[in-house]
């Protein structure tokens, strides 16, 4: 086996008084796949600076094979030094590398080279950075969140591109695909250290569960031994007084292991205030047109949302996402056409940009919006120290500037604002960005338990596999086509076309393709859309009077419930209002899932036939 390209062998560094990385590895073998893994402000970003060398560790040994090449991708590049995007790109080409395959790369991500990069979105930054990396096709490649930033076309060209490569790749990112797509082996780091685990990420989350939980048995076991070894110092025994404290020492160094030993990390608390439930129909547009300068973003577009919906929003950056999800909340208005939206709402919306954050308020303030320490949860005032915690905030960290504040806790910053107001409409533009992969878990947990409607823009694939239960998607041309599913299942609909085929989202400014491509991304679907069978005919005709009964039905058991004397005086009536009232809504829910579905399913296949 061909020795080691980079070594990092017993890493430690500290910031402050706390250590980061203590005796943290890293060891890359020539063509390897590791993806590193780990919760925020574990260390992944220190860990592959000092790969990079662009960090210094306390102390630890850090080799790289002579001649070997090295390139490193920040999360946040500067390129203020650079006059061109074309001359920031050449400056990471070394003398023995192709200069003419920056000029391609810079080509396919939809830039020419002459653009200024002080004047360059956060997502064509991102673009000329990977370029950088990319262009020289070193041995080891660096790269830390490439994904952010990224709309799906993009992230998939990246993929693509990764796996044609043969250089080694150690990669920091919260996208689940794009890790599980690319990695060969598995670095977790954990409280300063890394534990390696030679299998594809795809199989990293249940051995670091089984991990853990051995780690948890070992502590109870542990716990026991010092139980047993105190009970029995508390006793005085004074025989064989040289024997004694042999186990008093022995005790004494269980203690400073327990002391020692690592704790299972605290994880996020997420649980959204619900408002009362809104009315069944939440938005209704019917062919809205919006048009800026250019081309259309909307061109005749129309949808039907009901109350539980979870709609992802996917597109390429520029193609109208954020506005489209403007529109149907109300925020905007479309040039044309008709928007209706239902009665009782109660929105909360994540911005993408984190602007309803101000950097000079501290965390306590944003939190409180600056009303004093307490924060109403669910109709509960809670103490801001206790809230915080849920969401792994410090109690030292009150008082600390929303501008100091890391990209993760930010996120996590947002997240606990927008779920302490009640509500039963959830907008969230991006709610993944700098989110870990236990945070993304617990929000998708919290999304699914949520009994209101979700609108969510996001570019994470797997988040919307996870989430949504339809897709609305830019085709081009201003065209959107809402898909039955998540992201995977709009793809099988499509015929296996993803978004960067159906639109040229790479292309700078542009957000439409040729005819003949937008024609070839609408063939596959055409001949894959459904048709209601007799049986979906009869039950779309009558479910809507099933849910009216249902909702008489839990309108009842609810005013028996609000009788506050009901379970003093007839606790079994109680009970059965109780269940009865649970099973109805559970019926409620399933019966309007399945009336979303069919409605789909009849307005696609009048649209297949309107359309040939």
């Amino acid at each position: 086996m061909a020795p080691p390209l980079l070594i990092l062998r017993d890493m430690n560094i500290r910031f402050g008084a706390q250590p980061l990385l203590k005796g943290a590895e890293l060891f890359v073998s020539e063509g390897e796949r590791i993806c590193l893994v780990g919760r925020n402000g574990s260390g992944k970003s220190t860990l592959l600076k000092i790969a990079a060398g662009t960090v210094k560790a306390d102390d630890g040994e850090r080799f790289v094979q002579p001649g070997a090449t090295l390139r490193y991708l920040p999360q946040e590049p500067d390129l203020s030094m650079f006059k061109t995007v074309l001359a920031a790109v050449k400056d990471g080409i070394g003398l023995g590398d192709d200069p003419h395959r920056a000029r391609t790369l810079i080509e396919r991500l939809g830039l020419t080279g002459s653009e200024n990069p002080a004047h360059l979105s956060g997502g064509e930054a991102r673009r000329v950075s990977l370029v950088r990396a990319l262009a020289p096709s070193p041995d080891i490649l660096l790269l830390d969140e490439p994904t952010n930033h990224l709309d799906l076309p993009a992230i998939e060209w990246l993929e693509a591109e990764l796996k044609s490569y043969r250089s080694a790749l150690v990669l920091v990112s919260h996208d689940r695909r794009f890790l599980k797509n690319l990695s060969r082996t598995t670095v977790w780091l954990s409280d300063g250290a890394t534990h390696r685990l030679d299998r594809k990420f795809a199989e990293f989350e249940p051995w670091r569960d089984d991990f853990l939980g051995r780690q948890e048995l070992e502590r109870h076991k542990l716990k026991r031994k010092i139980t047993a070894e105190t009970s029995w110092l508390h006793k005085g025994v004074t025989a064989r007084r040289k024997r004694n404290m042999g186990r008093l020492r022995a005790l004494i160094a269980l203690r400073k292991m327990q002391t020692e030993q690592h704790r299972a990390p605290s994880t996020v608390t997420l649980d959204a205030s619900q408002a009362e439930a809104s009315g069944r129909l939440v938005c209704e547009a019917k062919h809205i047109t919006k048009v800026y300068d250019g081309p259309a973003l909307i061109d005749d577009f129309s949808i039907r949302i009901q109350r539980g919906a979870r709609i992802g929003i996917i597109g390429p950056n520029g193609a109208g996402k954020t506005t489209l999800l403007n529109i149907l909340t109300g925020a905007t208005t479309p040039d044309n056409g008709a928007l209706r939206l239902g009665h009782n709402l109660r929105m909360v919306s994540l911005d993408q940009k984190r602007e309803q954050l101000d950097g000079h308020a501290t965390l306590q303030d944003a939190l409180t919006d600056g009303g004093g320490q307490t924060v109403a949860v669910n109709g509960v005032a809670r103490h801001v120290i206790g809230y915080m915690k849920d969401f792994l905030f410090l109690p030292e960290q009150a008082r600390t500037p929303v501008s100091v504040l890391s990209g993760g806790e930010r996120g996590r910053l947002m997240l606990a604002r927008a779920l302490a107001r009640p509500s039963n409409l959830l907008v969230l533009d991006e709610p993944t960005n700098d989110l870990d992969l236990e945070t993304l878990d617990l929000l998708q947990e919290m999304l699914s338990d949520y009994d209101g409607t979700v609108l969510l823009v996001s570019h994470d694939r797997d988040f919307l596999d996870r989430v949504a239960t339809s897709v609305i998607a830019a085709v081009g041309k201003g065209k959107w086509v809402e898909y039955a599913g998540g992201y995977s299942d709009m793809i099988n609909q499509r015929g296996g076309n993803s978004t960067a085929v159906a639109s040229a989202a790479v292309k700078k400014n542009k957000i439409h393709q040729s005819a003949t491509n937008d024609k070839a991304a609408r063939k596959p679907a055409a001949k894959k859309t459904a048709k209601l069978s007799y049986k979906d005919k009869y039950a779309l005709k009558n479910l809507p009077a099933r849910m009216e009964a249902l909702q008489s039905k839990i309108a009842l058991h609810k005013k028996l419930l609000a009788d506050s004397g009901l379970f003093s005086r007839d606790q079994e009536a109680f009970e059965a209002a109780v269940n009865g009232l649970r099973q109805a809504e559970t019926q409620l829910a399933a019966a309007e899932d399945q009336w979303l579905e069919l409605e789909i399913t009849r307005e696609a296949s009048e649209s297949a036939r309107g359309g040939q």
